[in-house]
């Protein structure tokens, strides 16, 4: 089949207009241990409590209040509210709606849940195959007239499904994961009428028959296992996955690893009896396949009265005097306003998120900063930066951390990081990674290029990662639009396997992007100093469409020495929009006209 011309997805069509967030009155309350509760002042009990008093302990456990709806298969009218949700939230790009739509184990019978923005649906298994639709979970583009490379901020985990005509549409592009997933039949992930996409992630699951990228620029799937898979366009990308295609980079685009050096699993929530628990799968070295094949997966688990469950409206002091207390942290759908950053010290605490939970810093904090700590696992977060400068959104370890964690890595999961589009907002770098042996497993850091609040100087952000630790690892790496460097690693011995990235489309001209006597800043710089790095799958695109005639010099910029290598690097110039001079430092031929033809390097040095 023929395969669509590549488009952009912010000069395609116009982005729709945010839907305000009404409120359902769907939500089925789940309990798990007395709710913390609100006084009538409307202020939790450490909130009220006279100065100069120790306050008063926060409980543990509670209802996942009125965004989470959980469902089982005696539930009436599933379809009816799945609907409901959906009509809020198809269009609701930037809007404020969150919800997380949970199933109890069992069978359900001809469900369609369409997923909108800021959407996750997931079973409360302990396996995907303890909770079965016999239907579908469907993401299209209907709304955005066939174009999926808006489809952001939804995802899919812990279920199996059965799809109605064989084969599950999920047409989605970055921050939307599909983990955990038994899809008994094929996998689309193009739009209806094979529009443009630009996705994707996949990780721990089992697609029984085909999965069909059909017009997918870029994917990466992870430590699963396929019946087969369809084509490629640009850059697809395989680790521990079984029925992978071989390697063949560039034609067709396959780049193939045997195993993931390393990786652990997505903490997720389940319901063991009556009570919810959270599931923390371990740590795997050079894992291929699925957890959950065979029998319980291996892992511990926790009591939600072990977590304080907040709610949107909880202060940052709360949240903090609730990990103080040794709480760890589930919060619930919503969006949470922080005056101070959440601060984590306590080895192996969870933060998790559930429906796209967000953090917007305000008055110029950091979001969330982390001890130099083991084990420590943030997952299932949207930080979207505020209108007053922040120096940093997200910080993993102190400045200088270096305590070996290799035994027990602090994990980076579906942390989704947003300058602007939903509103003013900025920050000089967004994520900075300093502790030793992070694993970041699927981020999308994103400086908008549409929306609300966007323009070179209105959602100034510099750089998107910055790695100052050393044995970082990152699986499922996408960062676009910074005003300098997307990426910039200065830790030893960094491994990436797939990175995908824009540079920043609206520089207003070549003396914008000018980095000293080089033309532009690459969007992966590995620092002069690293004697020991290693990529897998890397691409980078330009498109400057306010300025078609800006020339980037490379893509991709590193230490010539034999310690520093990269398997399969491609970059693109979207319609000629502007062009690349080289692909990695002086290597790679330039990208031609206005052809939309990767100039790729196989392997360098």
């Amino acid at each position: 089949m023929p395969l669509p011309a590549i488009g952009r997805r912010a000069v395609l069509a116009a982005a729709a207009a945010a839907a305000p967030a009404a409120a359902l009155g769907l939500a089925a309350p789940a309990s798990a241990a007395p709710s913390a509760g609100k006084s009538p002042a409307g202020k939790t009990p450490a909130e009220k409590t006279p100065a100069g008093k120790r306050p008063r302990l926060l409980p543990g456990g509670g209802d996942l209040g009125p965004n989470v709806l959980v469902f089982d298969p005696s539930t009436p009218n599933i379809q009816a509210r799945l609907d409901e949700v959906f009509r809020q939230q198809e269009s609701a790009q930037f809007g404020t709606g969150r919800y997380a739509l949970l199933f109890k184990p069992g069978t359900y019978q001809g469900l369609n849940a369409q997923l909108g923005f800021y959407t996750s649906i997931a079973g409360l298994g302990l396996s995907p195959d303890d909770t079965t639709i016999n239907g579908d979970v469907t993401v299209d583009a209907g709304w955005f007239n066939g174009n999926a490379t808006q489809n952001f901020w939804r995802s899919a985990e812990n279920l199996a499904l059965v799809p109605a005509n064989g084969t599950n549409r999920w047409a989605v592009a970055q921050a939307a994961p599909f983990r955990r997933m038994h899809v008994r039949g094929g996998l689309n992930l193009s739009p209806t009428g094979y529009g443009w996409a630009s996705g994707g992630y996949i990780a721990d699951s089992r697609i029984d028959g085909q999965v069909g990228p059909y017009s997918q620029q870029q994917w990466y799937t992870r430590d699963s296992a396929i019946g087969s898979w369809l084509n490629g366009v640009w850059n697809m990308v395989f680790s521990g996955v079984e029925g992978a295609p071989a390697q063949s980079f560039p034609n067709p685009p396959y780049t193939t690893l045997a195993t993931t050096p390393v990786s652990r699993e997505k903490p997720f929530l389940y319901v063991s009896g009556s009570e919810f628990r959270v599931f923390l799968p371990e740590k795997r070295t050079n894992a291929r396949g699925v957890t959950w094949g065979n029998g319980t997966p291996r892992g511990t688990s926790l009591p939600l009265s072990q977590f304080y469950v907040a709610k949107p409206g909880v202060t940052a002091a709360t949240l903090n005097q609730a990990l103080t207390q040794g709480l760890h942290l589930l919060l619930t759908p919503g969006i949470y306003h922080l005056d101070q950053p959440i601060q984590v010290n306590r080895a192996n605490t969870v933060v998790l998120g559930l429906g796209y939970a967000t953090l917007v810093p305000d008055n110029g904090v950091t979001a969330l900063k982390t001890a130099d700590v083991d084990g420590v696992r943030l997952a299932g977060l949207l930080v979207d930066a505020g209108p007053v400068n922040s120096a940093t959104l997200l910080e993993v370890g102190p400045r200088g951390a270096g305590r070996d964690h290799s035994a027990n890595p602090t994990t980076v999961q579906d942390v989704f990081v947003r300058i602007g589009g939903a509103g003013a907002g900025r920050a000089t770098t967004s994520m900075v990674i300093n502790s030793r042996h992070t694993i970041v497993d699927h981020t999308w850091v994103w400086r908008a290029d549409h929306g609300t609040g966007v323009g070179w100087e209105t959602n100034r952000a510099d750089y998107g990662v910055v790695v100052n630790g050393d044995d970082v690892l990152c699986t499922g790496l996408f960062v676009e639009h910074f005003n300098k460097y997307d990426v910039q690693w200065i830790g030893q011995r960094g491994r990436t396997i797939f990175f995908q990235n824009e540079k920043a489309y609206d520089a207003p001209n070549q003396a914008a992007i000018q980095n000293g006597s080089v033309k532009g800043y690459a969007a992966y710089k590995v620092g002069d100093a690293v004697t020991t790095h290693e990529g897998w799958g890397l691409g980078s695109y330009c498109y400057y469409n306010v300025n078609p005639a800006i020339v980037q010099h490379s893509g991709f910029a590193a230490p010539n020495r034999p310690g520093v290598r990269f398997h399969d690097l491609l970059v693109v110039s979207l319609g000629g929009n502007g062009q690349y001079e080289h692909v990695i430092n002086d290597t790679g031929s330039p990208t031609q006209g206005t052809s939309t033809t990767p100039s790729t390097v196989v392997s360098y040095p």
